[in-house]
């Protein structure tokens, strides 16, 4: 779905309370207090399934499993956000040899991760992200979930 569509709109983000009730623990501590889950303690970095990934507050499309791979780092993996307008890419910063931006989702402001530069082709970026940011919608559930319009990615 282009950026700004009309279905765009159906993208919402509920009121704090609603969260606190709505996320678990962890997943409100890392999207709303900058945390970071444990590596290799998550749902999604071994997952290989086909489908797209969305910010688990607001439901906006954020990634493909077409550009995850396994960065060996226990964190699920990306060379590329499948909308690039959901998602804001924070200042560079530089922790000894390694340079990392924080990744933040547009509407939501939902902390998401760090993308790195150490990535492999064509983008050689590495988007290192939490599970606990995420929810996974299958292949199978997209037109059953209201994002059909990935469906062709797929083909």
């Amino acid at each position: 779905m282009p950026a700004g569509s009309a279905n765009e709109q159906r993208f919402t983000v509920p009121s704090d309370s609603v969260l606190r009730h709505r996320l678990t623990a962890l997943q409100y501590q890392v999207t709303r207090e900058d945390g970071t889950e444990p590596a290799y303690d998550n749902a999604y970095w071994n997952n290989y399934a086909p489908g797209i990934y969305v910010d688990v507050i607001s439901g906006a499309p954020l990634f493909s499993s077409i550009d995850k791979y396994d960065s060996d780092t226990g964190w699920p993996s990306f060379t590329r956000p499948l909308e690039p307008d959901h998602i804001v890419v924070g200042v560079e910063q530089r922790y000894f040899f390694n340079v990392f931006r924080e990744v933040r989702t547009k509407l939501s402001d939902a902390h998401l991760g760090h993308v790195h530069e150490d990535g492999p082709p064509p983008t050689g970026l590495r988007y290192c992200l939490n599970s606990a940011a995420l929810r996974f919608i299958p292949l199978a559930e997209l037109e059953k979930e209201g994002y059909e319009e990935y469906l062709e990615l797929f083909k």
